[in-house]
């Protein structure tokens, strides 16, 4: 028998091949003797030591003789699978256990205990470990998620666990311990970082606070992936968030923000706490969110970005589209498409990325754009923009002044988040059709 996640790839130092495997729930509790027969205590709980990517190797046993809890090493224990759990040494250090930095109490860090599940990016529980033989070794393999029944009275009894249960490779989760230093020797083994931003902002809004700590302690070490995320998240929990920092952390947070999430970032700040923030923004940073933080946040002005691409009317087509190449620190909706602008700044056209990718790269930037594109004024209200949007099927339109002079450009993404209904981020996204696709049943 193979050993291999239900939803992937079983993960670094895969455990394989025929081995034995146990239940935490039916080991926890368990006698344990010295092998002349006299008892010790019973197993309170299993010691797991992190080796980076590798399973946690099980080091050692929790036991409780007399009311105190001891350590037992895993080398003193003759058989995990034996009931009662003989130990080859009656001789035990009597002293209290202390956990050390980078162990793990399977019962009381874990079991229990909420888990991201990376495959589906939500928080889930676990209901019970899979401990797998290993070599001569035993590590920490697996996880199941689901639910146990429940009596009429209480809970069922350890051992009284559903037969069929169903059991994950661990390396399909991260887990959320609240130990400082395991936490630290996790971070860069950390499965969080491969979720996308809206899906981390999501695990955010529905985790305590103490797993709020922890998952915002992971996407610390990705600084852009954490602007990404605070881009991602409810205005309240955010400015929760950063609240929370001192200044020089909420401005190196924002200045790595698309410049208008970085605005109603400020925006929500204690007033006191906003002018040290911007001054402490980069100048470029800082001259954008003060622009944006002077037009009615209901508006076009309030809701506009002011990350684009602009090109000179008589500039190639080839030399629009080496810009969009170069553009690395631009998001991708800012990129669909060029704004052809005399020498004052005032708009003369748009072109799509499509259209100038359908061009010949010697023709005219000017020659190839719409020439009378939709535009709105900074004061435009927001309904208005939408329903310009949704009649001529824009995904991004240009605002200028009386001039027109470009000052920014809204994309669709930004209408949709103030016209959803108010509790839009509480809602469960649909699955797609494929989503179990390749699955084990």
């Amino acid at each position: 028998m193979t050993m291999t996640p239900a939803s992937g790839p079983a993960g670094p130092g895969a455990v394989t091949g025929d081995r034995a495997r146990l239940r935490l729930s039916r080991l926890l509790g368990r006698p344990v003797a010295h092998r002349t027969g006299d008892s010790l205590g019973r197993l309170a709980d299993v010691i797991v030591r992190l080796r980076g990517a590798d399973y946690p190797l099980v080091t050692g046993l929790v036991v409780t003789v007399g009311g105190r809890e001891v350590f037992v090493p895993a080398e003193q224990v003759g058989d995990l699978e034996a009931d009662p759990l003989w130990l080859s040494s009656a001789k035990l250090d009597l002293r209290r256990f202390e956990r050390r930095d980078g162990e793990v109490l399977l019962r009381a860090d874990v079991l229990g205990h909420r888990l991201i599940d990376v495959a589906n990016a939500r928080l889930v529980r676990a209901a019970d470990l899979e401990l797998a033989r290993d070599g001569g070794a035993w590590v920490l393999a697996g996880v199941d998620t689901r639910r146990r029944p429940r009596r009429l009275f209480g809970l069922l009894a350890p051992k009284a666990v559903p037969q069929d249960a169903q059991f994950r490779d661990w390396h399909d989760f991260e887990w959320l311990i609240g130990h400082a230093g395991s936490a630290l020797l996790r971070g860069p083994f950390g499965r969080v970082r491969r979720l996308k931003p809206a899906q981390i902002a999501d695990l955010l809004e529905e985790a305590s606070k103490d797993e709020e700590t922890e998952i915002l302690g992971q996407v610390h070490a990705d600084p852009e992936l954490e602007a990404d995320v605070f881009e991602e998240l409810d205005e309240e929990l955010a400015s929760r968030l950063l609240g929370a920092r001192t200044d020089p952390e909420i401005a190196a947070v924002l200045s790595r923000m698309r410049a208008d999430d970085a605005a109603d970032a400020v925006a929500e700040l204690p007033q006191r706490r906003r002018q040290p923030v911007l001054d402490l923004l980069p100048a470029g940073q800082r001259a954008k969110v003060l622009t944006l933080l002077g037009y009615n946040a209901t508006s076009a002005g309030g809701l506009m970005g002011m990350d684009y691409i602009t090109a000179p009317t008589m500039a190639t087509v080839g030399q629009a589209l080496e810009q969009i190449r170069q553009a690395a620190t631009l998001q991708p909706e800012a990129l669909t498409s060029v704004h052809a602008v005399d020498e004052a700044g005032s708009l003369r056209g748009v072109a799509h990325v499509i259209k100038l990718l359908q061009s010949p790269p010697a023709a005219a930037l000017i020659d190839v754009c719409d020439t009378d594109p939709v535009r709105v004024g900074p004061d435009t209200d927001v309904p208005d923009v939408a329903v310009l949007m949704t009649d001529y099927n824009l995904i991004t339109i240009p605002v200028v002044d009386d001039e027109r002079r470009l000052l920014g450009v809204i994309t669709v993404d930004d209408v949709l988040e103030v016209t959803l209904p108010g509790d839009w981020r509480r809602r469960e996204a649909a699955e797609p059709p494929d989503h179990h696709h390749g699955e084990a049943p």
